[in-house]
């Protein structure tokens, strides 16, 4: 509290400011007060053109796993005899 004090005093602030904006800070609400973020375009891969791909979840699933066995196959070795 002893710090908060000094810092407070060496900007030329109360107490109770320094706290408000450190809080304030914390939660993200510093600066953008009602300010709404515009949504953001991501870019696309692909032929917007060409025929879209139709996947499931248990199809990005599938390949996930076979990743995944892949990179388990990749880091075993061959016992030695």
């Amino acid at each position: 509290m002893k710090q908060a004090k000094a810092r407070a005093a060496a900007q030329g602030e109360s107490l109770k400011t320094l706290l408000t904006r450190a809080v304030a800070s914390e939660l993200g609400k510093a600066d953008n007060r009602g300010e709404h973020r515009a949504r953001v375009r991501l870019p696309l891969f692909g032929n917007p053109k060409g025929k879209p791909v139709d996947l499931t979840r248990e199809d990005i699933a599938r390949a996930l796993a076979e990743d995944d066995a892949i990179a388990v196959g990749r880091g075993k070795r061959p016992r030695k005899k």
